[in-house]
């Protein structure tokens, strides 16, 4: 799943508007603009590639702005921040938190890890969500997921459970 769109989906599940996500983003330290946030959050069409409408596909593809897992890692950041506050950082600890995306694959992870996070919720809480969407989950693979990369019994998140995740959330919070 692409970042772009992960963050279409937790827009709409949370129903967080353009402004709140301006400022959600430079609560995690970058600074976006409302025009970039709808730059954002267009779909793009990078399924159609016919070599006549090559030269429309790269004007319209300018119009949108790809997130990368930098900029999506700040935005969860920035979420957990703007749904639980501000948190004085301890003696010895850097202002803002160090980026843990390590690959591609853990941006899945990290995901339900800083949702988990930001919305306050225990494991039961995401079983729940996950079983809204139809995904039967045992304790210990979500307990897999949510651990540390590198750990023994760490397991990728793939996309299915990321995205049934957000779908569960859009059905808890929109009903």
């Amino acid at each position: 799943m692409e970042n772009n769109d992960i963050l279409i989906r937790l827009r709409y599940a949370l129903d967080i508007k353009n402004k709140d996500v301006v400022e959600i983003f430079k609560l995690g330290g970058i600074e976006v603009t409302k025009e970039d946030v709808l730059k954002m959050l267009t779909k793009s069409n990078d399924n159609f590639h016919d070599e006549a409408e090559n030269d429309s596909d790269i004007a319209e593809n300018e119009e949108n702005i790809k997130i990368n897992n930098m900029k999506l890692e700040s935005f969860l950041n920035g979420l957990i921040i703007f749904k639980r506050g501000k948190q004085d950082p301890k003696p010895g600890q850097s202002d803002r938190p160090a980026l843990s995306v390590k690959n591609n694959e853990s941006i899945n992870n990290i995901l339900l890890k800083k949702l988990k996070i930001a919305l306050a919720l225990t494991s039961e809480d995401m079983l729940e969500i996950l079983e809204e969407a139809g995904v039967t989950v045992t304790k210990g693979e979500l307990s897999a997921l949510l651990r540390k990369e590198g750990h023994k019994n760490y397991k990728e998140c793939g996309d299915r459970y990321a995205r049934n995740f957000l779908k569960g959330l859009a059905i808890k919070y929109r009903g």
